[in-house]
């Protein structure tokens, strides 16, 4: 037999469980590079080098794929978020420093996926439902830290939902803003602290 017509090497057997994360981290790893909308049945497979059957095998409904894989990255965030926070001594300064990481550049990553999930979710429901799920789980977050501030005798504030779901609406605004380079960094990020500041009955410059 010549060496040009030698079989090519069999693909590494992996349990079920082992596959599936395989093809879910892929999916993760190729939503954070290029975008939910990448998310496809080829790039999963391309990107694992499998065939296209095998992914289908696993993942045989791959809007709920892309839901999923939302899912995880955005929960991974909050956690992040909610880790950040806590290390923090007073309400104040935990909502600084969670202002600053939610605009940080840096993360432009999954900024991008929460700006591209509110297009995407309106023709896929399970990515619909995922975004509302992580929507509700984070305004329970930040009126949890206002109230944290309001019971410090740090806020002011008879009405914390309010301005949680009017704090995130900015962050999102913003970000989305920040991704086509609109707007100069620091004055995004004053511009939150400051409606910020008026809202909780801080002085000027706190959450700077």
């Amino acid at each position: 037999m010549s060496a040009s017509s030698s079989a090519r090497p069999r693909a590494v057997r992996k349990s079920p469980a082992e596959r599936g994360e395989e093809l879910r981290a892929a999916a993760r790893e190729i939503a954070r590079s290029d975008g939910l909308a990448a998310v496809t049945l080829r790039s999963v497979a391309e990107r694992v080098g499998v065939a296209r059957t095998l992914v289908v095998h696993y993942e045989p409904n791959m809007e709920a794929l892309v839901a999923a894989t939302f899912r995880t990255i955005a929960e991974d965030e909050l956690a992040e978020m909610r880790t950040v926070t806590d290390a923090e001594a007073t309400a104040t300064d935990a909502l600084r420093v969670l202002t600053r990481a939610l605009l940080d550049t840096g993360r432009d990553d999954v900024t991008a996926l929460w700006a591209e999930v509110f297009v995407l979710g309106r023709r896929n429901e399970a990515l619909e439902a995922a975004v509302r799920d992580l929507m509700d789980e984070w305004q329970v977050f930040v009126v949890a830290l206002i109230e944290r501030g309001v019971a410090a005798g740090e806020f002011r504030t008879d009405d914390p939902a309010s301005v949680a779901w009017q704090y995130l609406g900015m962050i999102d605004g913003i970000n989305s803003h920040a991704l086509v380079k609109f707007g100069a960094a620091t004055e995004r990020g004053r511009l939150v602290c400051h409606a910020l500041e008026h809202e909780l009955g801080l002085a000027p410059g706190s959450l700077r």
